[in-house]
């Protein structure tokens, strides 16, 4: 878990010192060998803490904070069909945001939106190129959660169904309310399934009701991620070796797309933290629970505090108990709950001269690329 080459990239340009190894003072979780958090580390206006549950065989979820005297970026990356499109991801997208924030100079949403735009393009000419070897790679992909916090600043931007919530002071100043900053991709929503609709009037199929939820053609419930190239390009679907291998569902024209849904938000005096997570975590907790959950408890793994509190709602459910989640195998353990990942920012706003960071210090923190095996190799 050292410095990403995309951080290392992103240090050589502003002549920042790279930080050390990107997972310093990270552990697993105690008594549950598929859990991994790191406590607390400083960024530019706080502090921030990272979780991780694996549930799958490959760990799916990948996660990364990237810190400097002048910004702090987040993110979450939920892989789906395999660990493939999440982990390119993660290697390619800050990289993609910090060349087209120096040609452009700075931040801003179009930078975004193009950087989202080049992790595509890039992944398809992966697919391009392997998919006859390994057909796999066509129908793998990844919701994509990135944030910036930058100038009193924060840009957020999404695809899929991976969330970012505030936590902001409540009016009376002894309680906090939760404020949405992404928007979730996901056909569970009406108004996806409605735009959806709206875009594909000939396809009275494109939203079907299948196996206890709403998925598009009856296979996927993101409507935006990057990958899922079968699901968005027609001219591969209409191979005959790709139909036989991969997918056997003529399209039309795409039914998923890679634009990112995108908010920027000025930084304001009660805005308090905020929370990154996988939709394994609000699969299981709303907004409101999980702010108060940070708001009440400790900085020191609140990360952790939050994926166990969404791990004990799982084993509720099924009525169990965590003590009885924590036995069961990755894989198996995909039929109780999803990847988790989860990283609290706290926001202690910028004032000249009060960052936590040395004045020259750049810091890559990923999480582990798959924590059994992390384990594995540990033991």
């Amino acid at each position: 878990m050292v410095q990403s080459s995309c951080c290392r990239r992103i240090a050589r340009l502003f002549g920042w010192r790279g930080g050390g190894s990107g997972g310093a003072g990270g552990v697993s979780g105690v008594g549950d060998g598929l859990l991994w958090h790191m406590e607390l580390k400083p960024h530019a206006s706080g502090d921030f803490s990272i979780a991780v549950a694996q549930a799958n065989s490959s760990l799916e979820d990948q996660g990364q904070v990237l810190t400097s005297p002048f910004g702090t970026y987040v993110g979450v990356f939920d892989g789906h069909g395999g660990p493939e499109a999440s982990r390119f991801v993660n290697t390619r997208l800050f990289g993609h945001l910090q060349k087209f924030a120096s040609e452009q100079g700075g931040l801003s949403a179009e930078v975004m939106r193009k950087a989202f735009a080049a992790t595509e393009e890039e992944f398809l000419h992966l697919v391009k190129h392997s998919w006859i070897k390994r057909p796999q790679i066509a129908s793998v992909g990844s919701c994509c959660l990135v944030g910036a916090i930058t100038n009193d600043m924060i840009y957020v931007a999404n695809l899929g169904d991976s969330r970012a919530v505030l936590g902001r002071r409540g009016a009376n100043g002894r309680s906090v309310v939760a404020e949405r900053l992404s928007s979730d991709h996901n056909v569970a929503v009406e108004e996806v399934r409605k735009e959806l609709t709206e875009m594909h009037p000939d396809d009275s199929h494109i939203v079907v009701y299948t196996r206890g939820v709403w998925r598009i053609k009856g296979i996927i419930q993101v409507s935006r991620s990057i990958g899922d190239v079968y699901l968005k390009r027609p001219d591969f679907c209409r191979d005959p070796l790709f139909q036989q291998i991969v997918c056997p569902i003529p399209l039309k024209r795409p039914v998923m797309t890679a634009e990112p849904t995108i908010q920027v938000r000025g930084l304001k005096p009660n805005d308090l933290f905020l929370i990154f997570a996988s939709d394994g975590l609000w699969e299981q907790l709303n907004d409101e629970d999980a702010v108060e959950i940070v708001f009440k408890n400790p900085r020191a793994g609140i990360a952790k505090r939050l994926v166990k509190a969404a791990l004990n709602v799982a084993a509720k459910k099924r009525e169990m108990r965590y003590d009885d989640i924590k036995k069961i195998e990755r894989g198996i353990r995909r039929h109780f709950h999803d990847d988790i990942t989860v990283i609290v920012i706290y926001l202690d706003h910028y004032h000249a001269g009060s960052s936590k960071l040395h004045s020259s210090l750049v810091d890559c923190t990923n999480a582990p690329i798959d924590i059994f095996s992390m384990a594995a190799d540990e033991s």
